[in-house]
């Protein structure tokens, strides 16, 4: 067995992982509880400064649609942002409730893994 720690989505997850049998039935990995990360607490941005949420670009691409808007109220799941990668269109969803502090890109944009496309509060 081997134990490893995987960040997901900024959650820790202590892994442990058992060497299969060959057969297709090997066991899966097992996830142990996440570990508590600590959080900041949000601020209050000023209007039209970013917000204390950054929703950044998972991958590169191109910027296909912006749908939200600096003001507007979003639920968590909401779609802020289509980006196309590799001729796919990944909608980029807003990770909490919020408002919309800015929208950091523009259709036709070009963006890096990492950039800041929105900002909430």
């Amino acid at each position: 067995m081997k134990s490893y720690t995987i960040t997901v989505n900024g959650t820790v997850y202590d892994v442990t992982v058992e060497e299969g049998t060959g057969s297709t039935a090997a066991p899966a990995a097992r996830a142990a509880a996440p570990k508590a990360a600590p959080k900041a607490a949000p601020k209050a941005a000023p209007a039209g400064a970013q917000g204390a949420v950054k929703v950044t670009a998972p991958m590169q691409g191109k910027i296909l649609k912006t749908v939200a808007a600096p003001g507007a109220a979003v639920k968590k799941g909401d779609v802020l942002i289509v980006l196309e990668a590799m001729k796919m269109e990944n909608e980029i969803c807003a990770p909490q409730d919020g408002t919309v502090a800015t929208v950091e890109c523009s259709v036709g944009d070009s963006v890096e893994t990492g950039k800041v496309l929105v900002s909430m509060n």
